[in-house]
């Protein structure tokens, strides 16, 4: 437990605890392990859905189709994300952020280790995919309150000045995540097609068990958010966080869904459904689509504490601001070069908006979005805000640009205007904000 000590705060008389920067880092690693095991599942099921599971799960319907019904399997994860942000979410504003954070990591490496054992629709007919999805539904059910919970707790662990660095580098486990599945997936590629499709695209879920028993061993050996603690010692910690949440701080619920919004679509977009768009439509080889991923994806462990850092300078208001409006202005452009064939070009558009537009609001999410709401229901209001607005973008991100791109034949100016108004909805949103920059934490 951390130390505290007695000291003068605006409210009166309080405790205010003191933290040892060995267990502000030890924080950081655990979060940046369970970020990387949350984005490492959902990376390798994007790209299994985008790359085989319309083959093996959906066979006999045209490409189109099966590339439909592959996305609506992915969307499902993100229908349960929701009631996982509200089970854990005020789980965590009850009983603590540690218990949460170890609790998801575990259900989300079992549901996706156990995807690598699945049967295919050849072995027992329409049971796979019930299996699929029933596997698939778990792993968003886990994954609901994961990145609140990483983000909420290194951001009570870190001091004011310097929140928004640290608070973004958690997310550098994204990183790490989504560059260890393209590199599995990229490896496991290079297999002959006959032996990829029967056992090889299992190899990346089946690695899921290392990965997850990292990420549970290090969060083990953390200790408790210092806020959190003093809500125990001064008996203030919310008994009905959902209620409170919505009674206090509604608007900024509201707010904090708009900004997630331009973030979680765009992120999905580019990270799965461009590699349908490049294979399938484009009939560019499909390593070219994981190769650029792992590119911007790279780029992303400088960009994502460096703009984090710039939030702490500039504010995470300005700062929002101007990585939405990258999203919002490359979303033509993006297409243009993937159309060129061109893999230099293609790894360049990727890199501009993953690194840049995608993760540079992720980034400044890691402080602002705890800074929006109160400490008694901080961790109800950052899950129901993430993932609500997953739901309404990022899971079905990758079905609608499907979709669209069905009804324009092939064309990729829809899914262009699509990724644009994601992005300007959290454009939007920001003149509708506050800036919290530098705010205290604390109850």
């Amino acid at each position: 437990m951390s130390n505290f000590i007695n000291t003068n705060v605006s409210d009166g008389i309080g405790y205010i605890p003191h933290v040892e920067k060995r267990d502000l880092h030890r924080v950081i690693a655990a979060s940046a392990a369970g970020s990387a095991m949350e984005w490492y599942d959902f990376s390798i099921y994007g790209t299994a859905s985008a790359l085989i599971f319309s083959d093996i799960f959906f066979p006999g319907l045209d490409k189109f189709t099966a590339l439909l019904a592959a996305f609506a399997t992915y969307a499902l994860g993100f229908v349960a994300r929701p009631i996982g942000g509200i089970f854990f979410g005020r789980l965590g504003d009850r009983r603590g952020r540690k218990v949460v954070l170890v609790t998801t990591v575990l259900l989300m490496g079992i549901s996706t280790f156990l995807i690598g054992l699945l049967p295919t629709y050849k072995q027992i007919g329409i049971w796979s995919t019930v299996l699929l999805i029933v596997l698939r539904l778990l792993q968003g059910f886990g994954s609901g309150a994961e990145q609140a919970g990483a983000s909420l707790i290194v951001s009570e662990f870190a001091p004011a000045n310097k929140r928004g660095y640290y608070a973004a580098l958690p997310f550098a486990g994204i990183v790490v995540g989504i560059l260890m599945a393209a590199g599995v997936f990229a490896a496991v590629q290079k297999l002959p097609d006959a032996a990829f499709q029967s056992w090889g695209w299992r190899i990346p879920f089946l690695l899921s068990a290392l990965v997850v028993g990292v990420g549970v061993f290090i969060r083990l050996h953390v200790k408790e958010s210092p806020v959190f603690e003093q809500m125990k010692i001064k008996n203030q910690a919310s008994k009905q966080p959902i209620r409170d949440l919505f009674k206090y701080s509604r608007r900024n619920l509201i707010i904090a869904c708009g900004l997630r919004i331009g973030e979680n679509g765009t992120s999905y977009l580019y990270q799965v459904f461009m590699l349908s768009y490049l294979t399938k439509v484009l009939f560019i080889d499909k390593s070219v689509g994981t190769e650029g991923l792992i590119i911007s994806t790279a780029i992303s462990l400088f960009t994502i504490p460096f703009i984090g850092y710039l939030s702490d300078k500039f504010g995470r208001r300005f700062m929002y601001r101007l990585t939405s409006l990258i999203a919002l202005l490359w979303a033509f452009p993006a297409f243009m070069l993937f159309n060129t064939h061109e893999p230099s070009l293609i790894y360049l558009s990727l890199t501009v908006a993953v690194a840049l537009g995608t993760f540079g609001m992720y980034s400044v999410q890691g402080a602002y979005f705890p800074e929006l709401f109160d400490a008694r229901y901080r961790y109800t209001g950052i899950a129901i805000s993430k993932e609500f607005a997953s739901l309404i973008s990022g899971g079905i991100a990758p079905f609608i640009a499907a979709a669209l791109l069905t009804l324009a034949n092939g064309h990729y100016w829809p899914v262009a205007c699509y990724i644009a108004f994601l992005a300007a909805v959290s454009f939007i949103s920001t003149f509708f904000a506050s800036e919290t920059k530098g705010i205290d934490l604390h109850v």
